[in-house]
């Protein structure tokens, strides 16, 4: 099936990735280096992350709920600390990439957030950072926010929400993700997956699934 639709993660995939800043603070507080990612990966659809992506807890309560989890695994961690690390740097050239795609096909971002963590969509860090990512907001067909659905990646209910939205099959779509877990159901319903593990790597593998240059 031809390609209608590349549809989009945010955070990792426009921004640098977090688990690079995850280990920044690590190494900084003398902790194991992957924790907090780790943290994240146990119970992933009842943890402190699942719950506020949902919005089912807000930020006092991730800070708490968070604590208790690194506490469990006998280091001294507040849900508080890790939120400003959520904020990346703009990839100019992804977002460039998304503006070529725009002009042959729709596009739309799928993105797992926090409604109380950082401004906006994108979790920006300041009100400069925030401008920024509403630019790219703005350039997608459709936007769906776990925070405000209630669904998170990888539940499959979200990618289908993104096509009924767009008004595409799965298999017409292409789909960037950071996260293999996130790309698996993707794949799963037809789409063309891709993991973003660098820039250049994503959008070399954007540009033979498309057909485009980037």
């Amino acid at each position: 099936m031809a390609v209608e639709a590349v549809i989009w993660d945010f955070g990792g995939v426009f921004t640098t990735s977090p688990f690079e800043a995850f280990n920044r603070y690590e190494a900084k507080r003398g902790l194991p280096k992957d924790l907090i990612r780790g943290i994240n990966a146990a119970n992933p659809h009842e943890n402190a992350w699942a719950l506020f992506e949902r919005a089912e807890i807000d930020s006092a309560g991730f800070d708490v709920k968070f604590a208790e989890e690194a506490a469990a695994l006998g280091h001294e961690v507040r849900g508080a600390e890790v939120l400003p690390l959520l904020s990346g740097d703009v990839r100019p050239r992804m977002v460039e990439a998304l503006r070529i795609c725009k002009a042959h096909f729709k596009v739309g971002c799928i993105t797992n957030n926090m409604a109380s963590a950082g401004r906006g969509p994108g979790m920006a860090a300041n009100a400069e950072g925030a401008s920024r990512v509403v630019g790219i907001m703005e350039l997608f067909d459709a936007v769906v926010e776990s925070s405000k659905v209630g669904v998170r990646k990888p539940d499959p209910r979200i990618y289908q929400m993104m096509c009924e939205l767009l008004a595409v099959e799965p298999a017409a779509c292409i789909y960037l993700d950071d996260l293999g877990v996130n790309c698996k159901p993707a794949a799963q319903l037809g789409m063309v997956a891709i993991k973003v593990e660098t820039e250049a790597q994503a959008l070399d593998a954007l540009a033979k699934a498309t057909g485009l240059e980037f």
